[in-house]
Parts: C-alpha cells; structure tokens; sequence
C-alpha cells in the first residue's frame, strides 16, 4: 500500500493552474498544525474519538479497472430521469451526462479551478468550518482533486435533478469529493449526491465538503445520500450561504459508515431568506451517527427550520448538537429545531444538545429534542387491524422518517428515499 493518508502530501495534479496548488499548500500546512481533536473539545462532546485516531489507516485511491469502472457505472442508477449525471470512481471521472443548457455551468472541479478559477476562487471554501472538523475541512482542501462545480445562471431552472455519484475502492482507501454550486437570482436547481462503496466488506474513508451560494430569490435543492460500507468512516461538511429571498433544502440522509459526522451550517444572510435542514438517519449493528448545525441568523426577516429524524437500531449511537443564533439586528427571526430519536433497541443511545443564542428582539425560536420507543398502544392499532409486529414495526419506522424527507419538496427524489429506506427497514428487521 502507498503512504498513510497523513504522511501523503497535498494533491498535486499537473493540470491543476498555480493559484490552485498554492491554496493546496497551505491548506496542508494549516491542517498539520491543528491538533487532533480530544475528549476536552466541546465540539466533540460525547463522541467516539477512536475514529479519528483510525484515519491515519487509510491512503489514497488508486485507478481502477475497466471491468470495475463499467459495473459501477452500470450501477449509477438511483434515480429514473435526471438533468445530468456525473460518476467519479476513486476521485477520478468515468462518466458525465451534462446538462443541455445554455449559460450553465456544469463541470468537474479539476476542469473548473481551469477553466472558471475567477468563481472558484471567490466561492470555493469561502466559508470556513466552525463545528469542529476544521482541520479535516482543511486536509480535504489539501486533497480535493474531484467533484463537481455548478453555476446556474440568474433566471434559469432546471426542473429535474442533477446525479452526482461518488464511488470508493479498494480497502482502506481514502477519497475527498467537493460540490460546489452557485445559484444566480432567481434561479432553480436541485442536486443530489451519492457516496457509495463498490463493495460491502471493503473499508474506506470520505471526506467530503459542500459549498451551496443561493443568490437573491432563488430556490435550491440538495440532497446527500451517504450508503458507504459499514467499515467505512465519514465526515461530510456542508455550508450554506442564503441571499435575500433564496430558499434552500437540504436534506441528509445517513445509512452507511461505522462512524459517520455530519457538520451542516445555514447563514441567512438577506431579509427574506430560508433555509430547511433535515436528516434521516437509520443506524444499525454498532453504528455512530455524530450531527452538529448551526443556523445562523445575520440579517432581520429571515427563517430556517430544522428536521432531524434518527432510527436506531441494535446498539447504535446518535449525537445532535445544535445551534440557533441570531445576530444582533436580525430582528424578526423565525427559526425552529427539532431532532428527534425513535429507539428500536433497549441498547441504542441518542444524545441531544439543542441550543439558542439570541442578540435581537421580536424574534420567534424554539428548540426541542425527543428520544422514545415506539408505543405498545402504536402495535395494538396495527395488530387491532391484522398486520403482525415486526411488520408493524417497519411501517411506523417508515411513516417517522418520511416527514423529513418528505419536505424536500420533489416527487422524484422523495420515491428514491423512500426506496432506499425500505430496503435498509428490511434488512434491519
């Protein structure tokens, strides 16, 4: 195996331009000089630190076969009709299907910091990583070499979804995939991202990191769908930046991984603009799902509501911890957060920390966590009407975590969810 994922050094890519490489540099040297986080860091409060300290396992992906680049193109599929689909295989591109459109903007990240550097260099990472995983955000700004760059320009709409997939191979290898996209005024997008392993007994680790810039009155989607394999580590970062009058959803939905971070942060930065945030999380066997958000408030007038559904089976675990904070003069803020745990084993752990911290008047925030069973009286309705228990049991699951997912707003990808959450709901049960 190549060199551990700590002792690589930055990415290189000999078609990267210089400005680029520099950012890459010093991404790396940022990294290095952050500690490794501890038990003493409240961000990390009542998580597994052991995975962290595992990462160093990993190296990077290597090229794979053609056999191999065939079958999991092959299996790309999740969606029936999309406006565009791009797969990358180990961080390296074996399929694209790019949107008809004139004026958009839809290229692979290692063609973009080329071919558009000027909005790559005012949008990429821009926000930094405040929950906690600064210097992993750092190390995959030192190692992003795929992804994909969207720019859609003001006015234009694309009514069906664009498919990204992330495929990793190979045991213990590493893979770093950015979206970054950039919504004009008024314009309309929505994206949905895949991060998969080619196969169930190989280990891998994703570090992933999204950028989503939602200009003035206009509407953007994003979905992530993380199904690595149960050996896998995961952190995905995510930061959203809202115009005036943008709307923007986003929904998470976690299955794979033995240890997986979410870290999902909403600036409402124009009067008028709103943010969902909403996740479903269906953990099993001995899985840690460890989600931190933060839904910043900058500006008056603005909304954000925040849905977090978490299943847990077996001996599982799930952390929440989340922020509303308005700032001083963002008066008129309408926020809410809710996180709450259905807990299917006597075994399974959630944790909650739900949080305000409010600077300005006349604002309407509430927060609230719940964590419980389901209820004998909930099996008596089902078995009053002849359906069994575990059968029943399955149904409930299901309809908890469909109010989350069902906010998405889009036909489409709410029948892909709810596809993949009744095959995990099966092999669950």
């Amino acid at each position: 195996m190549s060199k551990s994922l700590l002792e690589q050094p930055a990415a290189s890519d000999e078609s990267f331009p210089d400005w680029f490489v520099q950012l890459q540099q010093e991404a790396q040297e940022a990294s290095d000089a952050i500690p490794t986080p501890s038990r003493r860091d409240e961000a990390w409060r009542f998580a597994n630190l052991e995975h962290l300290a595992a990462i160093d396992q990993y190296a990077a992906a290597e090229p794979v076969s053609a056999a191999t680049q065939e079958d999991l193109v092959a299996r790309s599929n999740q969606l029936e009709a999309s406006d565009g689909k791009f797969v990358f295989i180990n961080e390296s591109l074996a399929h694209a299907e790019k949107p008809n459109a004139d004026g958009l903007i839809c290229v692979p990240l290692a063609e973009a910091v080329v071919s558009h550097a000027q909005l790559l260099q005012e949008y990429f990472m821009a926000q930094e990583a405040t929950l906690g995983s600064a210097k992993y955000a750092l190390l995959h700004k030192s190692r992003t070499k795929s992804g994909l760059f969207i720019y859609v320009p003001a006015g234009m709409e694309l009514t069906v979804p664009i498919e990204v997939y992330h495929w990793a191979q190979g045991d213990r290898s590493s893979i770093f995939p950015h979206t970054l996209i950039v919504t004009g005024e008024n314009a309309k997008v929505t994206v949905v991202d895949y991060y998969q392993s080619a196969t169930a007994d190989e280990g891998h680790f994703n570090a992933a990191v999204v950028d989503l810039v939602a200009g003035r009155g206009s509407h953007l989607r994003y979905v992530a769908c993380q199904d690595l394999s149960h050996a896998s580590a995961n952190i995905h970062i995510s930061s959203t930046l809202a115009s005036a009058d943008a709307d923007v959803k986003s929904l998470q939905v976690q299955l794979g991984s033995t240890w997986s971070r979410t870290e999902s942060v909403s600036h409402l930065a124009g009067k008028g603009a709103n943010s969902d945030m909403l996740s479903v999380a269906v953990p099993t066997g001995n899985q840690e799902v460890d989600q931190r958000t933060l839904q910043h408030h900058a500006e008056p007038h603005t909304t954000s509501d925040l849905l977090y559904k978490n299943a847990l089976y077996d001996k599982t675990r799930t952390i929440f911890a989340g922020l509303i904070q308005v700032d001083e003069g963002a008066h008129y803020t309408d926020a809410y957060q809710t996180c709450r745990n259905l807990l299917l084993s006597n075994d399974a752990e959630a944790n909650a920390m739900p949080g305000l911290e409010i600077n300005a008047d006349q604002v309407k925030c509430s927060h609230g966590s719940t964590s419980g069973p389901i209820t004998e009286e909930e099996i008596f309705y089902f078995n009053a009407r002849g359906i069994p228990t575990h059968a029943a049991k399955k149904l409930i699951t299901f309809g908890f975590t469909a109010e989350a997912f069902a906010k998405i707003g889009d036909e489409a990808i709410e029948s892909m969810v709810a596809s993949l959450l009744e095959k995990r709901l099966h092999a669950a049960s």
